[in-house]
């Protein structure tokens, strides 16, 4: 029988936001790291919140980070709140795990917070 745990993103400090620093590939901050169990299965859920006067590019580089193939793109609306940018997509557990990294077109200035529902056969 399976089992569900809520956990905070790997990537948070307490379950406090990730900011994300980086504006490139390069300096893409890592909001969670998937399992190393092949038999686990990560639920993740993302939001975003935009703390500047700007609306700002976001993107999520969903377990790889070569472009177009993992790229999850949203333009975060400035000052407006939470919006939600990973609805639940799942991660499968990998020997080497799969890794949730993010960047922004302008930096300090997106925070990411959420969860994982981590399944475990």
């Amino acid at each position: 029988m399976a089992t569900f745990s809520k956990q905070i993103l790997s990537g948070s400090t307490d379950g406090k936001a990730v900011k994300v620093t980086g504006t490139g590939t390069a300096g893409a901050v890592t909001v969670h790291t998937g399992s190393s169990t092949a038999t686990t299965l990560d639920e993740i859920w993302i939001y975003a919140n935009n703390t500047s006067a700007s609306d700002v590019k976001l993107t999520i580089e969903w377990g790889t980070a070569t472009a177009a193939d993992g790229n999850i793109e949203y333009t975060v609306k400035a000052e407006n709140g939470l919006y939600l940018i990973i609805p639940g997509l799942i991660l499968k557990g990998n020997a080497t795990p799969l890794v949730v990294k993010a960047f922004a077109a302008t930096a300090d200035v997106i925070l990411l917070t959420g969860y994982v529902n981590r399944i475990t056969a």
